[in-house]
């Protein structure tokens, strides 16, 4: 027979199970929000709105990594909850030519039109220069020699070093080769790595299509000046000049 205080521990202990679910599913909403833009995804994930409606957090491109690279997250990861994400400092991903992890995907949040791992885009490198070895006046480019994809995702450029004769080679990324893979991070001698991957959405600017090139044309390519002459910036056409969004003195003719 149930008394009048069981009752009233039992409606207690209720309550209190139904708070804490609640704090707990409030925390996990907050650190889904929190941890979603900087996760690296395998090769050919979708856009992150398409892939976490895709993705059922099954595992199989986890189990199917021949590396380890793929885990799946926990609480207080940087990516939401049962999602998979890599960390390059750890293991990055050795970019299979086959893409095992794509092809146990079966919803496709893995996009299935991926044929060549090298044209994947899992994120962005970016290279802190103020910890740079290379780019303290060090011989390093451990970066630029163990990418895969030397001299179109990095690539390393001869300046003269001010205080002695010899040369710094520095290295650059090409963002429009750059896989994401982050074997150059996780190659890094520095402490903390000085080049780093992340979405590229975090890294990328914009310049904006108010601004006009003057020096571009069609397709891409550039124009420059004759030698002895200094080159004018112009609109496209002249009729459009002062009358452009975002012009400014510098998109005057004189400069």
């Amino acid at each position: 027979m149930t008394t009048r205080r069981s009752f009233i521990q039992k409606s207690i202990q209720g309550a209190a199970v139904a708070t804490s679910g609640g704090m707990l599913w409030s925390y996990l909403a907050i650190q889904n929000a929190r941890a979603e833009p900087s996760a690296l995804r395998p090769p050919g994930a979708l856009p992150d709105a398409d892939f976490n409606a895709l993705c059922i957090k099954c595992g199989r491109c986890v189990v199917a990594c021949p590396y380890n690279t793929l885990t799946l997250a926990a609480l207080a990861d940087r990516a939401p909850l049962g999602t998979p994400y890599f960390e390059p400092r750890q293991i990055p991903c050795y970019l299979c030519h086959d893409i095992p992890c794509k092809a146990a995907c079966p919803t496709g949040a893995l996009s299935p039109t991926l044929d060549e791992v090298m044209d994947s885009r899992m994120g962005l490198a970016f290279i802190d220069t103020e910890h740079c070895l290379s780019w303290q006046g060090l011989r390093c480019e451990i970066c630029y020699r163990v990418c895969p994809l030397r001299d179109q995702a990095i690539r390393v450029e001869t300046r003269r070093r001010e205080l002695s004769k010899h040369a710094m080679l520095l290295p650059m990324v090409l963002s429009e080769g750059c896989t994401g893979c982050g074997i150059c991070e996780n190659a890094c001698p520095t402490e903390i790595a000085a080049i780093k991957v992340l979405p590229a959405e975090l890294i990328q600017g914009k310049i904006g299509d108010h601004f006009r090139m003057g020096w571009t044309q069609a397709g891409g390519a550039t124009s420059d000046p004759e030698p002895g002459e200094t080159w004018k910036g112009q609109l496209d056409s002249a009729k459009d000049q002062g009358h452009a969004p975002g012009l400014d003195y510098l998109n005057a003719p004189e400069y």
